[in-house]
């Protein structure tokens, strides 16, 4: 096993998430060296190891219970199974807690209090560690009882109401993104959390919330509507603020046009023959073109239809105008530099027909502690014998005992 050269090399994390807000978060803090003990539940593990198909297969063409969903965001880590339903099993989680720096989970508000693993009852105990708690709503206010899952956030954090045909129905956008989203803040806070306590000694709780995060990454919409204080309007492809920005018909296909300055339009123009375009008042600037959109679109569509995509973009990259082709999934995986970046990853994996699994990789670059893949997702409770003779001593009778007695 290649031993962790990130940053976080060091730290140790329990983590009792699932799903898929929790993991990508904890997935992230292995990535960059952390040491992620996953807590599952006996048996069943993650509920995301059954959402499938697809699933791994195995050496025989069997599906397997590792899912492409679950293996999505649960690569370097170690998953040891405990029933947190027994006070053996409480007991056993705050023994590994003593061995780590923070604990997260995203049990329903109220969930973990009753068996003692609430923020009051570990900060007590352990005033050291950090307490990450990811729910729908938050700890507080009206709807912290409630369940919350991403397309609700995606809903009630307005970004559906952008989001789909000018005409049609709100879509939610074709990815967890409120799951993401929300797994991202959880890392950056948690980070910030475990520097103060380097700084101080002091843990603390940190409080997140699916629909929270889908607030704040309205961005510019959101603060378009406090400044103006209108209705925001859906605007499919298009920018609310800068134009032409957009996803335009071509001879062949569509591609996306993102002309960011004026400078950007006059060399469009040149390169399609039309300088005289730039130069017209009502699309001299971006203000400009932007309170001009319905005259300038239909213009625009008109244009690109006269060359291939492949025309487009080789044409216009050279100019440095902002143009790409729509990729499939597929396409995206086989794109020269996406493939360059190492965005797609092999990682041995012992239960596999191929002895391989297939991932996304990490988008972060350090010069002097590279992200490492040291650990394919675990199956369920894989590491459960080596994280607790690792880190509690128990010999082997120990374990077995508490396996009779459905702790583990």
């Amino acid at each position: 096993m290649t031993n962790p050269t990130g940053p976080l090399e060091g730290i140790r994390i329990l983590d009792l998430t699932r799903i898929l807000a929790g993991p990508t978060c904890t997935q992230l803090l292995g990535d960059l060296g952390a040491d992620i003990i996953k807590v599952e539940k006996p048996i069943d593990g993650d509920d995301t190891r059954g959402w499938g198909p697809p699933y791994l297969k195995d050496k025989d063409g069997n599906d397997t219970r590792e899912s492409a969903y679950y293996m999505a965001s649960n690569r370097n880590k170690r998953s040891i199974t405990i029933d947190i339903a027994k006070p053996e099993g409480v007991q056993l989680v705050k023994d590994l807690l003593q061995h780590c720096d923070a604990l997260c989970h995203n049990f329903k508000v109220g969930g973990l209090d009753k068996y003692g693993l609430g923020y009051d009852d570990i900060h007590a105990e352990f005033p050291d560690k950090v307490y990450l708690h990811i729910s729908g709503f938050g700890r507080t206010g009206p709807y912290a009882k409630r369940a919350g899952y991403d397309m609700l956030a995606q809903g009630m954090g307005g970004v559906m109401s952008l989001t789909g045909p000018v005409d049609g129905d709100p879509h939610k956008v074709g990815v967890g993104i409120s799951d993401v989203m929300c797994g991202m803040y959880a890392t950056t806070a948690l980070l910030a959390a475990l520097r103060h306590r380097d700084k101080t000694g002091q843990g603390q709780l940190i409080d997140l919330a699916l629909l929270d995060t889908s607030v704040a990454w309205l961005i510019n919409e959101g603060v378009n509507y406090l400044t103006h204080g209108q209705e925001n309007v859906r605007r499919a492809n298009a920018h609310s603020n800068i134009v032409p920005y957009d996803v335009y018909p071509t001879a062949d296909g569509y591609v996306i046009l993102a002309i960011g300055n004026d400078g950007q339009f006059r060399k469009f123009c040149e390169f399609v023959g039309k300088p005289e375009m730039a130069a017209e008042e009502r699309f001299l600037t971006n203000d400009m073109r932007v309170r001009n959109r319905d005259a300038i679109t239909p213009l625009m569509r008109q244009i690109t239809v006269t060359k291939t995509t492949s025309e487009w973009v080789e044409g216009l990259a050279p100019l440095g105008v902002p143009s790409a082709p729509v990729n499939t999934v597929p396409m995206a995986f086989e794109d020269p530099q996406i493939n360059h970046r190492g965005m797609r990853i092999e990682m041995d994996h012992p239960i596999s027909a191929d002895g391989k699994c297939r991932l996304i990789g990490n988008p972060i670059n350090y010069s002097e502690t590279p992200v490492t893949y040291r650990r394919p997702p675990p199956m369920t409770g894989e590491h459960t014998d080596e994280i607790l003779e690792e880190l509690l001593g128990l010999d082997q009778a120990q374990r077995d005992k508490m396996k009779e007695d459905g702790i583990l």
